[in-house]
């Protein structure tokens, strides 16, 4: 029986590393054993915050490869302020933090480049793919956002091709995600914002959300809208890699970590905890596996935590998993305003999956805590909470200290990715 064809148009993809990448890499690795045929339509030429080389094993085995070139100013923008760079990453300097340089560029960034600076691929793909469509006579696509410049290819196409089965995949929202109160808008610029946003949702056949709250908060928008998460790979987790107990008790933070999810009270508990117990001072290691902004770090330096960091630094994606294993307790935030109570950061399943507790941070009744509760995994605090995460990382310190620290993680079966693209092509 013939494969189905599904295009997925993503900006991200390998080489490229961190979490965004993952998500369609892992529905195209096996949308195949569910009888569709992948076919990846990305940038030629892309600017990248991230790379990760060993994210090509994942890559199916001559899968079909679509790539035109784009134009980004991300170049322009870190002539302007090196710190534009972050810019990339749907980073910046927030507060007391910005300078009038990284004012400037925020401002430029929400006001002139709308959704965001990939926008200049939209019009050339629209033009592109409405020929590959008819040509190779493909009658589904997906659009993965951010950026979300890319949902406006897939509504351009509906737009030219009605019958097209168009799925909008978001990874974060757009107009709710924390930081778009932080890009300065001009009234018609945020008003911009909200009516593309709003053609998407009314246009795409489907809407994809990675939260149960964020798919919520579409349908109300008027999307047609389904939750399906992010997951874990089981092929990624080595489970014969034992944590180094005894060494050492850690807590470790994986991935990106900017200003705006910034756990303060943590570090302020943390530092407590050195000062007031001597055990725990002599035993206790912070990890950061990542890309931890440079104002953070040189914050948690300044206090008695300064001796007690390990900083590893960005890491191919299976050297990750293997820190998370050889950890005894692994960090999540999130953004701490009630619009963010729906994201659910993708590394949570890879945490899920090592075992390991988990300390979230985060807005009250967020998704990430529904989870944490479903697998007993671990606990989810507001960033005004300190004494109770006090007491926690204490329990947890005394259970590793007597070897009573088990891993006892449950119901996470369901996050598998085989499992989520099952639901994926029951959708489609």
């Amino acid at each position: 029986m013939e494969q189905k064809k599904i295009l997925i148009i993503t900006y991200y993809w390998p080489p490229a590393g961190g979490p965004g990448v993952q998500r369609w890499l892992k529905f195209a690795k096996y949308l195949p054993d569910f009888g569709w045929k992948p076919i990846i339509y990305t940038p030629e030429n892309p600017s990248y915050p991230l790379l990760d080389e060993t994210l090509m094993k994942d890559v199916p085995e001559n899968i079909e490869m679509v790539k035109t070139r784009i134009w980004e100013p991300y170049q322009l923008a870190e002539k302007l302020n090196k710190s534009n760079k972050k810019f990339k990453a749907g980073q910046f300097d927030v507060g007391k933090n910005q300078s009038w340089k990284s004012k400037l560029s925020i401002w430029v960034r929400g006001n002139f480049f709308i959704p965001d600076a990939r926008v200049f691929w939209v019009t050339p793909s629209i033009k592109f793919l409405e020929n590959y469509l008819k040509e190779n006579k493909i009658d589904t696509i997906v659009t993965s956002g951010p950026p979300h410049s890319l949902h406006l290819i897939g509504l351009g196409l509906k737009n030219k091709i009605p019958d097209l089965k168009w799925i909008a995949d978001f990874r974060d929202p757009w107009t709710e995600i924390s930081y778009y109160k932080h890009l300065k808008l001009t009234k018609s610029s945020d008003k911009k914002h909200r009516q593309l946003e709003n053609a998407v949702f009314k246009n795409a056949n489907i809407t994809l959300a990675t939260s149960y709250t964020d798919a919520e908060n579409f349908r109300k928008a008027g999307a047609n809208a389904v939750c399906i998460t992010n997951g874990f790979d089981e092929s990624d987790s080595d489970k014969s890699i034992k944590g180094q107990i005894g060494q050492a008790f850690t807590l470790s933070y994986i991935g990106v970590l900017e200003q705006l999810r910034n756990p303060e009270n943590l570090w302020k508990a943390l530092d407590e905890l050195v000062k007031e117990n001597v055990e725990f001072a002599t035993d206790f290691k912070l990890k950061f596996v990542g890309r931890i902004d440079d104002k953070i770090l040189q914050s948690i330096e300044n206090s008695s935590l300064k001796n007690h960091i390990q900083n590893l630094g960005y890491l191919a994606h299976g050297k990750a998993v293997e820190e998370m294993q050889n950890s005894d307790l692994l960090l999540i935030t999130n953004f701490p305003n009630e619009s963010s109570k729906g994201i659910i950061p993708g590394k949570i399943f890879e945490y899920l999956a090592s075992g390991k507790q988990i300390l979230s941070f985060g807005p009250d009744r967020a998704d990430v805590a529904k989870i944490l509760e479903e697998t007993q995994a671990g606990k989810h605090f507001s960033y005004q909470d300190t004494e109770t995460v006090k007491k926690f990382i204490l329990e947890k310190f005394v259970l590793w200290k007597t070897g009573n620290l088990l891993e006892n993680t449950q119901h996470i079966e369901q996050f598998s990715r085989k499992n989520l693209t099952r639901q994926l092509t029951e959708i489609l």
